[in-house]
């Protein structure tokens, strides 16, 4: 029986985090590097996903960063096959990259649906085919991380776009859980609910726009609804992508946990 430690020691391994440059994508890019793991970073943002790089670097772990479309197929097997030329091989994917523009149904544009569904979406099932394709070859199998979300079980408004992105993305999961099952590639989903990020600040102020209230009456809204009373932070969706990497969830496949403070009790 492994011990404690060793189930969550990543030392030797490598994995891919889209949009890890800030947020939860840098807070997992943190928490998988302290575990022992390679991280190369993918952001649209080279300059934030360097200063992750360089936070890692700061704390002895191993990181590099590649500028890349999350929902483009080139940049999916182009940022791959960086993963393996710099630390030898791929076993992790975390398909972390996202938005969440605010918009009413009636006023959504097709435009802002297809920029939507092409990041959350497209380039999840883009990323994980390409990666998948690389862990198959190896034969060695691998762990591969989606962010799903609350709002892909349960609407909250003005963000239906969002919300059938994600709910695409727990159905996703699964369909492709069944399928690499055969290759020993596990893919699991977490769905976070509200989280403090600099995401989450610029979405506000969209909400304040549509709803006319203030952040601080959203904020006491929200809160009245989390039955832990408050809104989550990034490192505890992290903790949980660190659970589902490691060895200790290694019977673990087609699953979404969700991290909402309870937000969907109430």
């Amino acid at each position: 029986m492994q011990t404690i430690a060793e189930l969550f020691d990543l030392s030797g391994q490598s994995a891919l985090v889209t949009g890890g440059g800030i947020g939860i994508g840098q807070a997992i890019s943190l928490r998988l590097a302290e575990a022992g793991a390679g991280i190369m970073i993918t952001d649209i943002n080279l300059e934030a996903a360097n200063q992750t790089v360089e936070m890692i670097k700061a704390s002895g772990g191993k990181a590099q960063a590649i500028q890349a479309d999350a929902s483009s197929a080139t940049d999916a097997k182009r940022t791959a096959q960086a993963t393996i030329d710099t630390f030898g091989k791929l076993d992790i994917l975390v398909n972390n990259a996202g938005i969440y523009p605010v918009s009413p149904f009636m006023e959504t544009s097709e435009t802002l649906w297809d920029r939507v569904l092409d990041l959350n979406l497209k380039g999840t099932f883009l990323y994980t085919q390409a990666i998948a394709k690389v862990m198959i070859k190896a034969d060695q199998g691998g762990k591969i991380i989606n962010m799903a979300s609350v709002d892909g079980i349960r609407p909250t408004g003005l963000v239906a776009h969002y919300n059938a992105s994600k709910g695409g993305v727990i159905m996703l999961t699964k369909a492709m859980a069944l399928e690499l099952a055969p290759h020993r590639i596990l893919v699991n989903a977490v769905a976070p609910g509200g989280i403090l990020t600099p995401g989450t600040c610029q979405t506000g102020d969209e909400m304040q726009k549509v709803t006319g209230k203030s952040l601080e009456q959203m904020a006491v809204d929200i809160g009245q609804r989390i039955p832990l009373g408050r809104m989550g932070e990034p490192e505890e969706v992290a903790n949980v992508v660190l659970f589902l990497t490691s060895a200790a969830a290694n019977y673990i496949t087609g699953e979404i946990i969700v991290v909402d403070g309870g937000y969907l009790l109430s």
